[in-house]
């Protein structure tokens, strides 16, 4: 996370400050004074926000302040149009990004600033393929169905993860086996519990791992203890899955998960499963 105060460029500090207060005015002026503020990157940060675009902190994602002016809107809109001004070649990279955090981010949908700020890139020639699998892997399940509304390609993952049973019947046929899968873990992880069993029903693996870039840390099974859904875990129970299996981070089973979530009735069904003892004969 970046300290607005803690930048050390003077006019990208200040510009920061003007995105977060909602300023166009302020904001305008810096943009005309320093157009170099919509071509160059800040060096600083971390992680997936390293060396961020001023364009990127319009998404507050990840979290600094936790809110987002009303009229974020409008200061996207003025750094796009100083960016276009200024030909700045970056300018696809930076919309297709803010674009993902944007989708991505709790502090956009909370903020009721979300839709408004997707629509905005996607007009602005963000392509909202980039942004769904993001969405999708926060549960930013609005957001996604807003790029789906906007263009972006309805694929299996994408229907599994809406509820899209429908559609999880009609394209799982003709996927490969790792993508019925990813829909597994994705589905599961949402709690859809239609789509699991006619991914299951076509042979997916119950024990399977996420996709890379989509919780490839964990199964199936821990990501439906994580969803709260007794009904997909069960399903995945029935259907084979490993009870025993431990996740890539932490080195916890799916009952390891239910015991640190608090999710106390399907810990005590992943204990009956396992044949252990129960909260009631202890």
């Amino acid at each position: 996370m970046i300290d607005a105060s803690a930048i050390a460029d003077p006019p990208f500090r200040a510009a920061v400050a003007a995105v977060d207060a909602g300023d166009v005015r302020a904001l305008d002026a810096l943009l005309a004074a320093h157009p170099e503020l919509v071509r160059d990157r800040l060096e600083q940060g971390e992680g997936y926000f390293r060396r961020p675009y001023l364009l990127w902190f319009v998404a507050e994602n990840p979290v600094r302040t936790g809110r987002l002016p009303a009229n974020v809107a409008e200061v996207a809109r003025t750094i796009l149009r100083a960016a276009e001004r200024g030909r700045v070649g970056s300018l696809g990279e930076q919309r297709d990004y803010a674009l993902s955090l944007v989708c991505s981010g709790r502090v956009p949908r909370e903020c009721g600033v979300q839709r408004e700020l997707l629509d905005l890139l996607v007009d602005a020639g963000a392509d909202p393929n980039g942004a769904l699998v993001p969405a999708l892997a926060h549960r930013e399940l609005a957001a996604a169905g807003r790029l789906l509304e906007r263009g972006a390609t309805l694929t299996l993952l994408a229907a599994a993860c809406t509820g899209r049973t429908a559609d999880v019947a009609r394209l799982a046929p003709g996927a490969s086996a790792a993508e019925r899968e990813a829909a597994l873990v994705g589905a599961a992880f949402n709690g859809r519990a239609a789509p699991v069993a006619a991914l299951l029903a076509l042979g997916a693996d119950p024990s399977a791992f996420g996709a890379p870039g989509f919780h490839d840390h964990a199964t199936a099974l821990h990501h439906a203890v994580d969803s709260k859904s007794l009904d997909v875990v069960a399903a995945l129970a029935d259907a084979g899955a490993s009870l025993d299996v431990k996740d890539r981070i932490y080195g916890a089973t799916p009952l390891g998960w239910a015991e640190y979530l608090g999710h106390a009735e399907i810990a005590e069904y992943l204990r009956a499963r396992a044949g252990g003892p129960t909260a009631a004969a202890e």
